[in-house]
């Protein structure tokens, strides 16, 4: 049976607009949802013990990258695969699965050493064998549905798994499961997306996976995989290391401040970038439309991202304190810093969509080597020559600033055999708005009185901040906020 939710034909842009009002919807609502079980979370348990969790946490995200090998993108990008490929690709990630998953397992008490946390993060690591298992197995079936353009059945899964896994995990935590309840969402999540999407896409379980399918999308998945695995440690070295050479309670400030950094990021961007892929895959033999497509996603994108950081830095003590608690105080230094760069990621975040379109992967692998060395190089920086949270946030902000530049130039001047020019053209506006709203809000919190409560301060930014940007995007013609609704709004 072929699942498609789309089955009239419609534009790229009408595509584009339901895939993203879809994923917008279940991204909005789980934020809601995530910051209320962080919430809960952050007042039960101590910096130091979110430190062990995270640690596990991205040596696991290591250990998936070795099971993934780019096959996810490489089955959205190949729409010529039989049913018998597809099974003969889902038996190599299942068995992976099981290897990835054990030798993650056997290698718990290494780790756990190696962080002089013999017993607790031993046996995080060992629960989280089952997280690392069922998300390996669920690549192909994923992969399937974003295929299909299935974005409506995707958004109300991935929601529904949210509510309950954290649901659960805040029982765990009540119920007296201490420190282990912070795996419970992550397990009970994974295994609850591979049975939901194994159920819609049954596939085949072979002994010996299929050589022929595996080399179909070989070359793809290699690269794929090579810019995943540089990725991971560009984005999680800093935590790697700060979990060595600095102490656990630095490594949990740091960790809140990057994950609340993320968070507007997961859910603006994020909820794009999965769509793109499957829809500018279409476009894969016409550079010329893929390109120029590209650049009005760059330019509205920019009007939200870019302001954003303005926001964010301007309102970082509010959103600390209210969100995780007075606990959590100097987290607020570093993820002020983090946030200035919030709107180049925004914009980035998406290349990796156009450059799998363009079956560019090999050029995606060389920008990755560049911005990967250029990570490790700020990481190693700030935490060896200077040791300080703040440190650290300033060399990854300047470090994503340069790896902007040279990512859209391979992407426009070297991929898609474009000028640069209309890229550059399309954040000027967007910059102008950044800098008025920097201004009206350095004013309004010079003009808070000392004292004001946090809901207060906070409410009064977002309204000055809303107000800005409504009126020079509606006021100065740059869209028309009540067209670009009716837009988004998916067709029947």
């Amino acid at each position: 049976m072929t699942h498609n939710d789309d089955k009239q034909p419609h534009s790229v842009g009408r595509e584009l607009a339901s895939g993203v009002f879809y994923t917008s919807v279940a991204k909005y609502a789980g934020v809601v949802v995530t910051i209320l079980v962080t919430a809960v979370l952050a007042r039960l348990f101590t910096p130091e013990e979110f430190g062990v969790v995270n640690i596990a946490t991205v040596i696991i995200a290591f250990f998936a990258i070795f099971s993934d090998l780019g096959i996810g993108p490489a089955v959205i990008q190949h729409r010529n695969l039989s049913r018998r490929d597809l099974g003969g690709i889902f038996s190599l990630t299942l068995w992976s699965a099981v290897v990835i998953a054990l030798l993650f397992f056997a290698a718990s008490g290494l780790i756990a050493s190696f962080y002089d946390d013999s017993a607790q993060l031993r046996d995080i690591c060992r629960i989280l064998a089952l997280n690392l298992f069922f998300a390996t197995a669920n690549i192909v079936p994923n992969a399937l549905v974003m295929r299909d353009k299935r974005f409506r059945f995707a958004a109300v899964r991935s929601l529904a798994v949210q509510v309950v896994g954290g649901a659960a995990g805040i029982a765990a935590a009540y119920a007296g499961a201490g420190i282990y309840a912070l795996t419970i969402n992550p397990v009970f999540s994974s295994l609850m997306l591979f049975a939901i999407n194994y159920r819609e896409y049954p596939l085949r379980i072979r002994l010996r996976p299929s050589r022929g399918a595996i080399r179909k999308v070989f070359s793809f998945s290699a690269y794929q995989f090579s810019f995943q695995l540089l990725n991971f440690f560009s984005r999680n070295l800093d935590k790697l290391l700060m979990g060595r050479y600095m102490s656990l309670s630095d490594l949990g400030y740091y960790d809140k401040s990057y994950r609340l950094m993320m968070m507007p990021l997961q859910n603006i961007a994020f909820v794009i970038s999965p769509v793109m892929h499957p829809i500018f895959a279409h476009m894969q033999d016409d550079l010329k439309k893929l390109g120029e497509s590209y650049l009005k996603v760059i330019r509205l994108l920019a009007f939200i991202g870019l302001p954003l950081s303005a926001v964010l830095w301007f309102t970082a003590e509010e959103l600390v304190l209210i969100i995780f608690g007075g606990q959590w105080m100097p987290s607020v230094a570093a993820f002020r810093i983090l946030a200035l760069s919030v709107g180049i990621q925004i914009v980035m975040s998406t290349s990796g969509s156009i450059f799998q379109a363009a079956n560019a992967t090999r050029m995606l692998f060389i920008c990755g080597l560049f911005s990967a060395t250029l990570n490790v190089t700020a990481i190693c920086t700030g935490i060896f020559a200077f040791g300080t949270l703040e440190a650290v946030a300033w060399a990854i902000c300047l470090s994503f600033a340069v790896n902007f530049v040279q990512c859209y130039h391979a992407l426009f001047c070297l991929t898609l055999r474009m000028k640069w020019g209309p890229f550059w053209k399309s954040l000027l506006s967007p910059l102008l708005l950044t800098a008025i709203l920097a201004l009206a809000l350095a004013g309004l919190t010079h003009l808070l009185p000392a004292g004001t409560p946090l809901t207060a301060a906070l409410a009064a930014k977002s309204a000055a901040a809303a107000v800005v940007w409504l009126a020079y995007v509606q006021l100065g013609g740059v869209y028309d906020l009540k067209e670009l609704a009716a837009h988004l709004r998916p067709g029947k």
